[in-house]
């Protein structure tokens, strides 16, 4: 090989995403995401109270406040995780932070409690399907998601594959949020934690095949 063409190669070699190519790809993932997932939420059954009612109630910011910073937390490090050579660093610590709270709000509402109702504050009364909606919610999401991350440069597919499926958890349990009846903290630290799990843990098994380059 000469020198011309040692340059023509290095060239014409994969080169990491700009980070305007990794916001518009992850944007448009992420657009396509949340419209699937409110587009599904439509036709899941509701429990007869109105939106209404529920965002009169001040628990319901709180309880939208968890999946509204898991997608914001999860979208910067997904970000991180599709280009080479960029380090998650304190990216980790803003998708661990909502966790910590949640529980930690949780544990002092099951401590304040009479031992009688600790059993019904965590299970509610959707307890057998939440989570399993949530991650209904999830499949459209993470199939956009995975496609917006093969087209970028993810090094670590298998760890970009399991933000990748915790982000469409986020948002699918984002949406469900907006029907979900549940107000107990317990509850959704709980199952909505949960719901977002799995999508997490399919990402990460799908990663390095969904995401090789």
């Amino acid at each position: 090989m000469n020198t011309q063409e040692f340059i023509a190669m290095l060239a014409d070699s994969p080169r990491p995403p700009s980070r305007s190519a990794v916001a518009s790809r992850l944007g448009m993932g992420l657009a396509v995401s949340l419209t699937a997932a409110l587009s599904l939420l439509v036709i899941l059954p509701g429990d007869g109270t109105s939106l209404i009612t529920r965002v009169a109630m001040p628990v319901f910011w709180a309880k939208l406040a968890l999946p509204l910073t898991m997608t914001l937390a999860a979208t910067c490090v997904t970000s991180r995780l599709s280009q080479p050579g960029v380090r998650v660093g304190r990216a980790w610590a803003a998708l661990i932070l909502p966790v910590g709270v949640a529980w930690l709000a949780a544990l002092i509402v099951l401590a304040l409690a009479v031992p009688e109702a600790r059993g019904a504050l965590i299970l509610g009364h959707t307890w057998r399907v939440c989570s399993l909606k949530i991650m209904l919610l999830s499949l459209p999401a993470l199939g956009a998601l995975l496609w917006a991350m093969r087209g970028l440069a993810p090094t670590r597919p298998r760890l970009a594959g399991a933000a990748t499926g915790l982000l469409a958890g986020a948002l699918g349990t984002l949406a469900y949020s907006l029907r979900c009846p549940e107000m107990h903290v317990p509850f959704w630290a709980t199952w909505y934690l949960l719901g977002m799990a799995a999508p997490a843990l399919v990402g990460g098994l799908l990663g390095p095949r969904a995401m090789r380059w």
